[in-house]
């Protein structure tokens, strides 16, 4: 059974990814913060906080298909 805690935080994960995928990043990156202040060890948050912040800063081509090229190992 999946508690009511993690249902929201997953809630607010697929609404952040649904922004995420509208190139919304700023608002995509509150939903993640959300969902990971209800779940505080939540990786997949953490990462697209990240992605969010490097597309903020450099957004990506127009043509852009929702794939994220990792620049660093």
């Amino acid at each position: 059974m999946i508690s009511p805690e993690v249902k929201k935080a997953l809630e607010l994960f697929q609404e952040g990814r649904k922004l995420y995928n509208l190139r919304r990043f700023a608002e995509a990156k509150d939903f993640f913060k959300q969902a990971l202040a209800m779940k505080a060890n939540d990786g997949p948050s953490k990462e697209f906080i990240e992605r969010c912040d490097v597309f903020i800063a450099n957004p990506p081509p127009e043509d852009w298909d929702g794939v994220y090229d990792m620049k660093t190992k």
